[in-house]
């Protein structure tokens, strides 16, 4: 089901065509829509291993010892009271917590040895995000030196919408609302200096209501009838896109509203949205949660041609408890909160998108990525918790070009520090822009400076 507004329909076609017409001219969906599909950009290079990209983006910090880098052989007060499991390569352990994905080893790769430049998750997540600090502000309020760089999203997005056509769809798309810690919405979640063309289109799923557009969500006092009602005054002007073309030439709304308007009436793009079109048996591999629906939601867009995908766990760091929505910020009772939801859920939504995507044959073109901000202080604090550590961190990475069964880097004995390889969240999103076949030059093309190294150990 798709939510818009307060009424629920089918697909976006449960407003009809004129109706979204009428409500794109009278301004309902606004500037910033329109501004979305303002501009294509210079395409990716050819070669690229990967066209569309899945970014499951782990707000709040997991804990890299409660997940895919175990410590068995240290103390309790470090290792925690979790066992660890064999996965599919010799040697290696993942928390027992991750079956499903210790099984799935051969099909992806870990990268135990990431650092970052901050214990702050505004800051921590600006540059996970965007791969600089630059204009990132932290829970003080206070903003660093230095204007925003555009979102790994953003970058791909310009650089793979030139390089093939998405038709009517936008081509970044984030499931999830704006990220916050506290009630402060972090920076780099957007185009930045490429323009709010490259903002991403969201998306939020409900478990209860399904899908919703929060573009869409018309005022209170504009209801469909009255949006009917106003149609009437436009029947003289024939078939839709004819009355689309109309509109633009007589400026009542220009050619990227009217694109805009394209993508949100488009079957292909209602299609994309809808999941009442997937199995139940399908629902059910994915987990009935919003992050497992998500991830669901996800496949569909990379299939309708969607270039990059970000899935937020949250919207919040907090978990529900501390008056968020179930980050994976988990200074108090982690190893409860581990079991019971975030572990298994994970665990089972991951290894079911993976697999979907192999099982359809896009997984060698999809990149698939999992990561947070930073890790967790492998001690134990005195609330059963973990508290924030850039230090060392985990991420898992697959499809796209990515080897599986390799592991890059070595943490020490306690997940505190790299023991070798350390790697930035920079590195990882210039490895994400090698894979799209995005050149030096072309990033520069863009106005952005080259930063990072590919980690060549992936492949």
């Amino acid at each position: 089901m798709l939510l818009v507004g307060r009424r629920t329909t089918r697909t976006c076609a449960g407003l009809n065509r004129r109706a979204f017409l009428q409500v794109g001219a009278s301004s309902v969906l606004g500037l910033a829509l329109a501004d979305l599909l303002r501009a294509r950009a210079a395409g990716a290079g050819e070669g690229a291993k990967a066209k569309a990209v899945i970014l499951l983006w782990l707000w709040g910090g997991p804990s890299q010892l409660d997940t895919f880098d175990p410590k068995p052989n240290a103390s309790l007060d470090y290792r925690g009271p979790f066992g660890t499991i064999q996965t599919k390569i010799p040697g290696v352990r993942f928390c027992e917590l991750f079956p499903k994905l210790a099984h799935l080893t051969d099909k992806l790769s870990v990268i135990r040895t990431l650092t970052t430049q901050s214990n702050d998750h505004g800051i921590a997540g600006t540059i996970g995000l965007t791969g600089s600090a630059a204009g990132g502000t932290g829970l003080d309020g206070k903003p660093l030196q230095g204007s925003p760089r555009p979102a790994l999203g953003s970058v791909v997005a310009k650089a793979l919408s030139g390089a093939k056509s998405t038709g009517a769809i936008h081509p970044f798309f984030v499931i999830g609302g704006k990220l916050h810690q506290g009630k402060k919405a972090i920076i780099g979640e957007g185009g930045g200096p490429l323009g709010g063309g490259y903002d991403p289109f969201r998306l939020e799923y409900d478990p209860a209501t399904g899908t919703k557009i929060p573009a869409l969500q018309l005022p209170s006092d504009l209801t469909p009838e009255r949006v009917a009602d106003r149609q009437k005054l436009l029947s003289a002007l024939g078939s839709a896109d004819r009355r689309v073309s109309h509109l633009s030439s007589v400026g009542a709304i220009d050619e990227y509203h009217a694109r805009a308007l394209g993508m949100l009436t488009s079957r292909t793009a209602a299609d994309g949205f809808d999941l009442s079109k997937e199995r139940d048996a399908t629902k059910d591999a994915y987990g009935r949660t919003r992050f497992g629906q998500s991830c669901l939601l996800a496949r569909r867009l990379v299939e309708a041609g969607v270039p990059f995908v970000q899935v937020n766990w949250s919207d919040h760091v907090e978990a529900e408890e501390d008056a968020g929505d179930g980050g994976w910020d988990h200074h108090y009772r982690n190893f409860q909160i581990m079991q019971d939801r975030h572990a298994p859920w994970l665990d089972q939504s991951m290894a079911a998108l993976l697999t979907d995507l192999h099982e359809r044959r896009l997984l060698d073109s999809t990149l698939v990525l999992a990561v947070g901000e930073f890790g967790r202080e492998p001690r134990v604090n005195d609330k059963a918790g973990r508290d924030h550590w850039p230090g060392c961190y985990s991420a898992l990475v697959a499809g796209g070009g990515v080897r599986g069964g390799r592991f890059v880097g070595t943490s020490d004995a306690r997940a505190a520090k790299p023991a070798d390889s350390p790697l930035s969240p920079v590195d990882l999103n210039a490895t994400v822009l090698n894979q799209i076949g995005l050149t030096s030059e072309q990033i520069t093309g863009l106005g952005l400076t080259p930063v990072g190294r590919v980690i060549e150990e992936l492949f």
